[in-house]
């Protein structure tokens, strides 16, 4: 029989969470966990060190008791919601449970005429924008998975996607947090309302931690009305012209809400052309559309570069096989990378990489590698321009041969500072962020 870090067999875990949760299929041994699913956490853990089994608590209260229960036994816990983006990060070590926030899924309060929203972390977010729909109101997000991921894994994870050109990131959305901490003590900070300034501002702090500083199990939005029209242009071209036509576009007046760099790979692989891409996405009414593509339309034509407009069904599809293609690898090999970079050395990046993505307004992006001396060749490449080149997704053998991170600031010892004071026991997701926190 498995034992866990403190010796005590798997029955016995599965029997002490069994009693806190108390429905059927809600605590789930190793063995009997559904094939995805554990190849899913085998992708997020060491080789060979599975956990002893995953526990689906269906309210905030019984998550408290869950925690409370691993906090005392000094069980190490993973986190997760539908484990969508499980395998981003560093591998978490000696892991013995996983807890999944996918069944703590409830609308909590949408207060339609503030533009706020408050849901638990477990709802999925193609769930939250079709509630948000209904009002004619949406999130500013476009997520990795958008389909199954949920709302406490995006923020954990930090994935808001191109609509970071308008709108910012998940950072900028997020109101007010409740979150369990790793003693089992619920805790809350912001508020539901857009000027709430109250406490510290521990939005910013959990966004992006991977889930090693506490559970997140609600959460408070910002939203937007749906916009009355959308229209986007493609240029495509040579990458000196590419880069002027960025250039010129990020010293314009134009606001559009999602404006991304292409490979010339990605670009042909979506029928779009030959040579980089430039990609930008006008929302708002449809004579302010109108214009505005038309003007990146001018730019391109004035110079060289090949464009074209799309509209309604053709818009929505060619986003979504953008989305479909950058996140999903063509084998198991394939390395995926978030890649942050001075925004004007963007196409530079672009050119030494098949297939790659990078946003035109901040310099974050997506990228494809083939194996880690790539990386690694990138990363000196990316770190010269005081960028960085994180791994998402690889081979359990690679993120443990190469340093996933690839931190190389000052702010290590404070990160682990803050890590002691929110988890002292290091109970939470152990490994899986910057420095092995």
């Amino acid at each position: 029989m498995k034992t866990m870090s403190n010796d005590k067999p798997q029955a016995v875990c599965a029997s002490h969470l069994a009693s806190i949760v108390g429905e059927e299929n809600a605590v789930c041994l190793w063995e009997n966990i559904e094939l995805t699913q554990q190849k899913r956490i085998q992708q997020a853990v060491a080789s060979g060190n599975y956990p002893s089994c995953i526990v689906y608590p269906r309210t905030q209260q019984q998550l408290a008791a869950v925690i409370a229960t691993a906090h005392s036994h000094n069980w190490r816990v993973l986190p997760c919601g539908s484990g969508s983006k499980l395998s981003w990060g560093g591998l978490a070590k000696g892991i013995d449970v996983v807890v999944s926030t996918e069944r703590i899924n409830q609308l909590i309060e949408h207060a339609v005429g503030d533009l706020t929203i408050t849901v638990e972390a477990g709802m999925k977010f193609s769930h939250l924008q079709t509630l948000l729909a209904n009002s004619r109101q949406f999130l500013a997000i476009d997520p990795t998975a958008p389909e199954s991921a949920t709302i406490g894994g995006i923020v954990a994870t930090g994935d808001t996607g191109s609509l970071r050109q308008r709108y910012g990131s998940v950072r900028d959305q997020l109101l007010g947090i409740t979150f369990v901490r790793a003693d089992g003590q619920v805790a809350k900070a912001g508020g539901r309302v857009v000027k709430n300034v109250a406490g510290y501002d521990l939005m910013k702090l959990f966004t992006g931690s991977y889930g090693t500083l506490g559970f997140i199990s609600q959460l408070t939005f910002r939203v937007y009305p749906l916009p009355e029209a959308s229209g986007t242009v493609v240029l495509t071209g040579t990458a000196e012209t590419v880069s002027q036509a960025a250039d010129i576009l990020r010293g314009s007046a134009l606001t559009p809400v999602q404006a991304d760099l292409l490979s010339a790979k990605l670009v042909s692989s979506l029928g779009l052309g030959q040579g980089l891409g430039l990609i930008a996405r006008f929302q708002s009414i449809s004579e302010s559309v109108k214009e505005q593509s038309n003007r990146v339309l001018e730019v391109g034509q004035k110079l060289g570069l090949d464009g074209a407009i799309f509209a309604d069904g053709d818009e929505t599809n060619l986003w979504q096989r953008l989305q479909e293609r950058i996140h999903t690898a063509a084998t198991e090999s394939v390395i995926t990378c978030k890649i942050g970079v001075l925004p004007t050395a963007a196409v530079e990046i672009l050119t030494q990489v098949e297939l790659g993505l990078i946003h035109v307004g901040s310099g974050l992006g997506l990228l494809q590698l083939e194996d880690k001396n790539q990386v690694l060749k990138v990363r000196d490449r990316t770190q010269a321009y005081n960028g960085f080149l994180t791994i998402l997704e690889a081979p359990v053998t690679v993120k443990e041969q190469i340093d996933v991170w690839g931190y190389t600031g000052n702010a290590l010892p404070l990160m682990r500072r803050i890590k002691e004071q929110f988890d002292n026991k290091n109970i939470l997701s152990p490994g899986r962020f910057v420095g092995g926190i």
